[in-house]
């Protein structure tokens, strides 16, 4: 088992854990992407998408991009929530400016009961990314590892891509929910063990990107993607090498829902724009940690704005107390089209006024 430094800066998972901070914790989703000049120049040498994804050194040199530029409090593995898809035998690959498609989707009956948990060894490239991003980190801030929730994987399977409509995978679900349930408890499955791999490999945190559960209808929600979200929960490693792993779901337009989805076992569940964190933190007591929740589309505007953005969400959320948790982040990922230099005004606003807050 790899040995590695002991943590300079626990304030991330002291946070998901509801312990004292001095400071709100920060980092972004998709922070190791497109906005930065570095990545893409790394993204360029690679060669394309999966070339970067699939290469452990690329994927630990993107992964620490942000890092040597912003004083985050947390690092996440630079990968694809498609991977386990691919290790399922689906095919996966990028068309020029159409995001991710699947030679093989899930349309039939055979095709979905020839489905099963890929072998771990196929998705080892992820294991060892992690492993290196750990080891070249040396305890500088801890290391989050990821999947896409059962739910938003069977998403992309069945419909061969991303969708507008969702049509083909909702016919699915109305007309043979034998079949979606047999997707999604392979994908649980699957996922559980992906994630419990990369807790092995090093990762110190883990979440789960529940990024189309929001996409269905109350009640189907529940059937079809909370209902599996707590499978993997379940499944879960929470300690590992005598340390905690906490763990985090998100449910984009998950709001409606948030007292159930604080009920499936999580540390912590990341909010998107559209939920008030004050509202969050008295419908959800101090049960768990909240995550989020700033629209990414803040960072186009100026300073100023930024900084008063900022301190509307901390103010929000209230000043912090023993038992509760607030990690900073964004309501959905950073667009690639942000200014770097406005995320240096954000996060130096989450670490300024949060330390105000607690004087």
């Amino acid at each position: 088992m790899p040995q590695f430094a002991p943590l300079k800066n626990d304030t991330f998972l002291r946070a998901l854990l509801r312990q004292p901070t001095d400071y709100t914790p920060l980092w972004l989703m998709r922070q190791a992407g497109r906005y930065l000049p570095e990545y893409r120049a790394t993204r360029a040498r690679a060669g394309s998408f999966l070339g970067l994804a699939k290469n452990p050194d690329y994927a630990t040199e993107v992964t620490l991009q942000p890092l040597a530029r912003y004083p985050l409090d947390a690092a996440i593995l630079f990968s694809d929530i498609l991977t386990v898809p691919d290790a399922m035998g689906l095919g996966l690959y990028f068309a020029d400016g159409e995001g991710p498609k699947f030679e093989r989707p899930l349309r039939d009956e055979q095709a979905v009961m020839r489905l099963q948990v890929p072998q771990l060894d196929s998705l080892q490239y992820v294991f060892d990314a992690v492993t290196q991003i750990r080891t070249e980190l040396d305890g500088r801030v801890p290391l989050i590892g990821f999947s896409g929730s059962p739910w938003t994987l069977a998403c992309y399977m069945v419909e061969g891509g991303g969708s507008d409509d969702f049509r083909t995978v909702k016919t699915m679900l109305y007309d043979r929910p034998d079949l979606m349930h047999h997707i999604l408890k392979t994908n649980a499955a699957a996922v559980a063990a992906y994630l419990n791999a990369q807790i092995e490999a090093g990762a110190q945190a883990v979440m789960i990107f529940d990024t189309w559960g929001g996409a269905l209808a109350d009640g189907i929600y529940q059937e079809f993607s909370l209902r599996y979200m707590a499978d993997v929960m379940r499944q879960l490693k929470r300690e590992h090498d005598g340390q905690q792993i906490p763990a985090i779901v998100f449910t984009k337009g998950g709001g409606l829902w948030l007292e159930q989805i604080a009920d499936i076992g999580a540390d912590a569940v990341g909010l998107d724009w559209t939920v008030n964190l004050g509202d969050a933190r008295r419908r959800i007591g101090d049960r768990v940690a909240l995550q989020g929740n700033l629209d990414p589309n803040v960072l186009f505007a100026g300073a100023p704005q930024i900084q008063a953005q900022v301190r509307r969400l901390l103010n929000a959320f209230g000043k912090p107390q023993a038992g509760a948790g607030h990690v900073f982040n964004l309501g959905h990922g950073i667009s690639q089209f942000t200014p770097p230099e406005a995320v240096n005004v954000l996060v130096d606003a989450v670490h300024q006024f949060s330390r105000e807050q607690r004087a």
